[in-house]
């Protein structure tokens, strides 16, 4: 009984494509993280460290320092599970995309105008997208961004509540950053108000905006058939 009045509120929701949704995050995250950057409050945690090395290492671009980055992440990931694990690999390749895009969107950016209650506006719109991209990312169904897969997984391995693992990853993150620019740029670059404000409430508006997707969209993978209707990639302890 239970079951059919479960099917039947999956039945009514809407019916997202996990494989048009993951290119939709895709798309959002890495747009709203250049938005953040040109905001001029900061840029996002999870390409803080990225960030970093590009200023530290500017032969290099923050893109390419990107999917550096995730690679290492996808590789701990593999080491804290103590086994291979090949989507992993599909998420590498998903974050070289992100980095790409990363590039791109640095080379059109600048057209927008840069008046200060814009930038204030420019934040707010980046921090939504990048929220609800992450949102996405956790319910396609598919191998995500590794800076998004890494919390996900890592929830899931120590049994802690996902948006208390997406803040402390996030806070490591602006560590890292603060103490690299400092110690060889002697200033602190790249953080800002924004930044501090998005790392320690990010993963709270990450689970509001999830609660909202799971009360109204279920995902269906088209190429497998694989239907969600529970939302396996629901992150435990990710709630408003």
């Amino acid at each position: 009984m239970k079951e059919k009045a479960e099917t039947a509120e999956a039945v009514s929701k809407h019916v997202w494509s996990g494989e048009i949704t993951l290119l939709l995050a895709v798309l959002i995250n890495s747009f709203g993280v250049v938005l953040m950057i040109y905001s001029g409050s900061g840029i996002s945690a999870i390409s803080s460290v990225p960030f970093a090395f590009s200023e530290v290492l500017p032969q290099l671009s923050l893109g390419t320092w990107t999917y550096i980055f995730q690679g290492l992440l996808v590789l701990s990931l593999m080491v804290l599970r103590k086994r291979f694990v090949p989507p992993y690999l599909f998420s590498f390749v998903v974050g070289f995309v992100f980095g790409e895009l990363l590039d791109i969107h640095e080379l059109w950016i600048g057209i927008l105008p840069d008046a200060l209650w814009l930038r204030l506006l420019y934040f707010i719109v980046s921090y939504l997208l990048i929220s609800f991209g992450i949102a996405l990312s956790n319910r396609c169904g598919l191998p995500i961004i590794p800076t998004d897969l890494f919390p996900r997984e890592l929830a899931q391995i120590t049994g802690v509540d996902y948006s208390k693992i997406k803040i402390l990853f996030d806070t490591i993150c602006l560590a890292v950053t603060a103490g690299m620019t400092y110690v060889f740029l002697r200033q602190i670059k790249g953080l800002g108000i924004g930044t501090v404000l998005a790392a320690f409430t990010m993963g709270k508006a990450v689970g509001m905006i999830g609660s909202r997707l799971d009360r109204r969209v279920r995902f269906t993978l088209f190429w497998t058939g694989r239907k969600n209707y529970r939302n396996h990639n629901r992150i435990q302890g990710e709630n408003g």
